[in-house]
C-alpha cells in the first residue's frame, strides 16, 4: 500500500511538471499607432528597447513597419518591459509595454 501511494504522488508529480513545462511562454506584443484623430497610422517605425542606462539602450531590442491598420507585432521569449518608439516622417511617438509570460500585450500610442 505504502509504496502504492509513492507510485501514485510520483506519478501525479511528473505529470505537473511535464504540463507546467509544455505550456505556451512566448511573450507577444502589438503596438498600434494611431494620430491624434484616431486614425491607424501607416508606415510606422516602431522601435521595442529597454535602456539600461541613460541614452544606453541593452541587447535586446525589435523594430517593425505598422501596417495598413496602424498595427505591428513582435514575438519575445521572455517577460520584459520596453519603451516603445514610433516615428513617421517628422511626427513621433513615445510610450513603454510589459510583456507578460504566454499572454499577448497591446498597446497604443499617439503619433503627432
Amino acid at each position: 500500500m505504502n509504496s502504492t501511494i509513492k507510485l501514485l504522488s510520483g506519478l501525479f508529480l511528473s505529470a505537473i511538471i511535464l504540463t507546467s513545462c509544455n505550456r505556451d511562454k512566448t511573450c507577444k506584443a502589438t503596438i498600434e499607432c494611431k494620430d491624434k484623430n484616431g486614425n491607424a497610422v501607416q508606415n510606422a517605425k516602431v522601435y521595442l528597447y529597454a535602456e539600461v542606462k541613460h541614452n544606453i539602450k541593452g541587447d535586446i531590442k525589435a523594430e517593425g513597419v505598422t501596417d495598413d491598420a496602424g498595427k505591428v507585432s513582435f514575438i519575445f521569449n521572455l517577460p520584459a518591459i520596453f519603451d516603445i518608439e514610433a516615428k513617421v516622417d517628422s511626427k513621433e511617438a513615445k510610450g513603454m509595454i510589459k510583456l507578460e509570460e504566454g499572454k499577448e500585450v497591446r498597446e497604443t500610442v499617439t503619433v503627432q
